[in-house]
């Protein structure tokens, strides 16, 4: 089962780690306490929308660039699990390769790949 504030902890636990901050510094801005703090980004606790806007005042960070990439983190994690579920294929699915891209030395949450849906086979790993 995918938990949303599962993926939600893990986005903002990164958000945080990307700008080095600890969650002491990032608790005091948001006016939280660091052990609330602490279940939220571990996926224990249910952040508020009123708590979400200080956390997300307190790292500098749009709600809606959050919430995006949370949804692309369900989307991956829907991806997976129903990849997982789905029964064996005797024969691989050849279809016509439109474009190769090849991305070296960017971190995965900040590539966006946008085509076509019925011209895309996504795969998660």
């Amino acid at each position: 089962m995918i938990l949303l504030r599962r993926l939600l902890g893990d986005v903002l636990r990164r958000q945080r780690q990307r700008q080095g901050r600890t969650l002491r510094e990032v608790s005091s801005s948001a006016r939280v306490s660091l052990g609330y703090l602490s279940e939220v980004e571990r996926g224990q606790k249910e952040a508020s929308s009123e708590l979400l806007s200080a956390i997300c005042d307190a790292l500098d960070v749009r709600m809606s660039e959050l919430m995006r990439e949370v949804s692309d983190e369900l989307a991956l994690a829907e991806l997976a699990q129903s990849a997982a579920a789905a029964e064996p294929v005797s024969a691989p699915v050849r279809r016509p390769m439109l474009n190769s891209v090849s991305v070296t030395g960017v971190p995965p949450e900040r590539v966006t790949i946008k085509a076509p849906a019925e011209a895309v086979d996504v795969v998660a790993a």
